[in-house]
């Protein structure tokens, strides 16, 4: 792939970290290659633009209005919790007294129906809050159990990784090993072959002065 890039350390086998110098080279390296970044003035320009208001209803509008405006916060209406009488001109319209009766008796049944609500939050309100907490500890089971689990495969990759960077390190020591030798072998292969070569070169320096003694002794003899 085109970009890739191919990382050839093994931190669980390779050592001299802790040499003085490698820590000041490989942070002159990072150094360098911070200079080669282009940054943007504006980094974040590929996102879309954020709407901040995508989540406020109405009521979360008119109270933030309110409060821009330093305006005091309504104070909740009793008129529904009261019981007026009919005015001063309907004292003796009965339809008056009636609707204040119907009003009365719609009162006194919304009372009835919170207290009976109340009454039933009492009798299975902690039930149900017994429930609701044997879920929360459910889900918080749930939660550490994957926990454990995420925690046990980054264990295991981990472990993996070190023995397979161990393996390939030994193979890496014992092929530098080999290198080392195979390099060492040849060095002494070509000394002895230059060894060799001075001894031939010296022989043949000797047969040519034999040669040459020899022929000067014919050529005396001859004369």
């Amino acid at each position: 792939m085109a970009g890739e890039v191919v990382v050839d350390a093994l931190p669980y086998f390779d050592r001299g970290y802790d040499e003085p110098g490698v820590r000041e080279a490989a942070l002159s390296l990072v150094e360098e290659e911070t200079r080669r970044y282009r940054p943007t003035k504006n980094y974040l320009e590929y996102l879309p633009a954020p709407s901040y208001n995508a989540f406020e209803t109405e009521i979360m509008k008119n109270e933030f209005e309110r409060m821009q405006a330093r305006l005091p916060m309504e104070m909740l209406s009793m008129k529904r919790y009261e019981l007026p009488q009919p005015s001063a001109g309907k004292m003796t319209d009965i339809s008056a007294w009636t609707e204040c009766v119907d009003n009365s008796q719609a009162q006194l049944e919304h009372q009835a129906l919170r207290i009976l609500n109340l009454e039933l939050m009492a009798d299975n309100g902690s039930n149900a809050w017994k429930q609701y907490n044997t879920i929360l500890v459910q889900m918080m089971e749930n939660a550490q159990k994957h926990l454990q689990d995420l925690r046990k495969q980054i264990q295991e990759i981990n472990w993996r990784r070190k023995s397979e960077q161990t393996e390939a390190g030994n193979k890496l020591k014992e092929l530098e090993d080999s290198w080392v030798g195979l390099v060492s072998k040849n060095y002494e292969i070509e000394r002895a072959c230059v060894e060799l070569e001075k001894e031939v070169t010296s022989i043949e320096q000797k047969k040519a002065k034999v040669k040459l003694h020899v022929l000067g002794l014919k050529i005396f003899f001859l004369f």
